[in-house]
């Protein structure tokens, strides 16, 4: 018997609910509601975003049907990655009514297709949201057959018929069943938080407004040209400008919207997210709590700005977030996370140093998190104003007098940040010369270089990245790596060598009225390129000595996204490399990292666990038997404990195995700076 409640819901809904008879499920029929339609304000905003689109993004796309069908699978994607809403013939339809009509409402600055589309969407997952609301109270599961669930389903086809789509909705039942059960709900609220999660899902889904039609079609729309192309409207915009300005308390992430989930897009040096070192790049956020005892909603499908207001709050207060952690693939069960809000710290921002000890060498490390600049100081021209190159300067003296052999930058996780400040960063380590090349649509090319003659530092040295160094830290790594300056050791960074501005939607503003505000849209005008000739996009930076992370390269990156502009070369700048690191010598590097690896019992727990790990993360499906679920998360738990532990405990460095080993090869490269005869 349904609780009274829910059958309020359906009468109001004019819904009929699919019955439940054991293990017999039959189909819902649910009454079209009020279609959504764009506002005027979304048709205009609509046609000034084709316009930008077609005129001023750096890839010239022809708007043929070839990109109507790309645009519609982008989207049809988007709004079901999981293969859980739609029918095969459902997709059949759409793709006969819209894969050649796209393109023609793109340039008619249309969004009409999108919302049809949406409405359907609306309409098939309530029908969902009703199926499992129901199931929740009557079925009674059996975990102990031998049952497994796909959790990419994104190659899958979608299901034929009702009877493969509920048998699928089943499947999806017990799997959040499990994983709720082992993030830590006790087992007698199971029912009532996943009967209270998917009713506050059905009641979100009720409550759609054409701003979530539009956003959820542009967004498809701007990501066919490229990844980083999104639209921004008016109130997305204000959560952005203050992302930027840092100026409101909160746990310092910026975040963004992918299907269903809130993802977190980056992690802001120096707030509470990165001290914790508790919230990555690529996590979904699934919940969020108050303090340190109040209940934590269920924010799935929510809206993004109402997600931002629950996180957003009073200095020194508590936010818990419920997350799928990005390490994890979505395999393991959820965890909490618990932040205390507070301003971005720009100590903790700042480039630190320490020094490690290899044999008898002294090797200092220096940690950038961010390439960041006090850009209203700078302006001011005030004395000393924080900067990367102001405190990396004096860091190098420091470690000058302290004696040290070489020096390992670290740029593990560093987002990116100012361009200007790469470049002089950069400018320490080198001689003189380019840093950069920048090219744009037409074919225009301009260099940065360094005008700052006075190397700071000309020793041993290494640079450490990983798949989360993005953007200025690839620039820097690159720059080092071409004028053969140190070794990069890691693993390939993420390949964000694009350039984007913000352009404001809005018609000439004119004597009679005040244009209505339209948003904002980011849009990508130009590529970097490396002093080499080779961009920065798609590939990355590719490591000298590769010392793999425990991340999952197989989710992030730029090679993850399929509209990401390809890599490409232009002519190479005119630059003198320095030969301090030659291929000859990269060869022996690492051949003693080979031997000293294999003698090393930390690095090889490390490799052993990180491949289980791995292997885990690959496997397409997961058990939907308690035991061997169990089992697997316990597994992922134990690893994640072992070796990603809070920051503060990470300060010992006694198991950061990867900056060991750096340290390890600087160590090895003061030494063939001696031999004789070396090139």
């Amino acid at each position: 018997m349904l609780k009274k409640s829910l059958l309020c819901i359906i009468v109001l809904l004019g819904l009929t609910l699919p019955l439940v008879t054991g293990n017999q499920l039959t189909s819902a029929s649910v009454k079209v509601a009020i279609p959504l339609k764009p506002t005027d304000a979304e048709d205009e905003a609509c046609q000034y975003i084709t316009q930008y689109l077609l005129k001023k993004h750096y890839r010239k796309v022809a708007v043929n049907d070839s990109l109507s069908q790309q645009i519609l699978k982008r989207y049809l994607d988007n709004l079901d990655a999981s293969r859980s809403y739609f029918l095969a013939s459902d997709v059949e339809s759409l793709r006969k009514a819209y894969s050649t009509r796209i393109d023609d409402e793109l340039l008619a600055g249309q969004a009409h297709a999108g919302f049809a589309i949406y409405n359907l969407f609306l309409q098939r997952a309530k029908e969902k949201m009703l199926f499992m609301r129901a199931a929740v109270d009557t079925v009674h599961f059996n975990f102990t057959l031998p049952e497994t669930l796909d959790l990419d389903r994104k190659s899958d086809p979608w299901p034929a018929d009702r009877q493969q789509l509920t048998d699928l909705w089943k499947k999806e039942l017990k799997y959040q069943w499990l994983n709720l059960k082992y993030s830590g709900e006790s087992k007698k609220n199971l029912r009532n938080a996943l009967a209270k999660s998917f009713t506050n899902r059905l009641n979100l889904l009720n409550h759609q407004k054409p701003d979530d039609a539009f956003q959820a079609y542009i967004d498809a729309l701007t990501t066919s040209f490229d990844p980083h192309t999104s639209y921004f409207s008016p109130d997305e915009y204000k959560n952005f400008q203050i992302d930027m300005s840092r100026s409101l308390e909160g746990i310092g992430a910026r975040l963004q919207t992918e299907s269903e989930y809130t993802v977190v897009n980056e992690v802001i040096p120096g707030g509470p997210a990165f001290k914790s070192n508790l919230l990555k790049k690529g996590d979904k956020i699934v919940g969020v709590g108050q303090g340190k005892n109040a209940e934590i909603v269920d924010v799935i499908g929510w809206r993004i700005n109402d997600v931002v207001k629950l996180i957003r709050g009073k200095k020194g207060t508590i936010v818990r977030l419920k997350i799928l952690a990005a390490s994890q693939a979505g395999r393991g069960a959820a965890k909490i996370v618990q932040l205390l809000r507070e301003k971005v710290d720009l100590v903790e921002q700042a480039a630190k140093k320490r020094i490690i000890l290899q044999g008898d060498k002294r090797i200092g490390v220096i940690t950038i998190p961010s390439f960041y600049l006090d850009f209203e100081g700078q302006q001011k021209n005030t004395l000393s104003y924080t900067s990367t190159s102001n405190d990396v300067n004096r860091i190098l003296h420091e470690l000058n007098a302290e004696h040290v052999d070489g020096i390992v930058i670290d740029l593990r996780n560093n987002g990116g940040g100012s361009l200007e400040e790469s470049v002089k960063v950069t400018a320490l380590f080198i001689p003189g010369g380019p840093v950069v090349q920048i090219g744009n649509a037409t074919g225009g090319k301009s260099v940065l270089n360094n005008e700052d003659m006075r190397q700071q530092y000309s020793g041993p040295l290494a640079v450490v990245v990983n798949r989360y160094s993005a953007s200025a830290s690839e620039i820097f790594a690159a720059a080092i790596q071409d004028y053969g300056r140190g070794v990069i050791i890691g693993e390939r960074t993420f390949g964000k060598g694009s350039v984007q501005s913000i352009i404001k939607l809005a018609r000439p503003i004119t004597f009679f009225e005040k244009p209505p505000d339209l948003g904002e849209i980011k849009l990508t005008i130009a590529k970097f390129y490396r002093i080499s000739g080779g961009s920065t996009q798609h590939k990355g930076v590719v490591p000298d000595i590769v010392l793999p992370s425990m991340i999952d390269i197989t989710t992030i990156g730029e090679d993850t996204y399929t509209s990401s502009l390809p890599w490409s070369t232009i002519t190479r700048a005119s630059y003198h490399p320095t030969a301090e690191v030659t291929p000859e010598k990269i060869n022996l590097l690492r051949q003693k990292e080979g031997d000293r690896l294999s003698k090393n019992v930390l690095y090889q727990t490390y490799l052993h666990d990180r491949n289980v790990l791995d292997h885990i993360r690959k496997k397409k499906s997961v058990s939907l038997q308690d035991k061997a679920f169990k089992s697997e998360i316990e597994t992922i738990k134990h690893i994640e404990k072992q070796w990603l532990p809070d920051r503060n405990a990470r300060r010992g460095i006694s198991k950061d195995v990867l900056i060991n080993e750096a340290a390890g090869v600087v160590a090895d490269l003061t030494t063939l700076k001696a031999v004789k005869g070396l090139p």
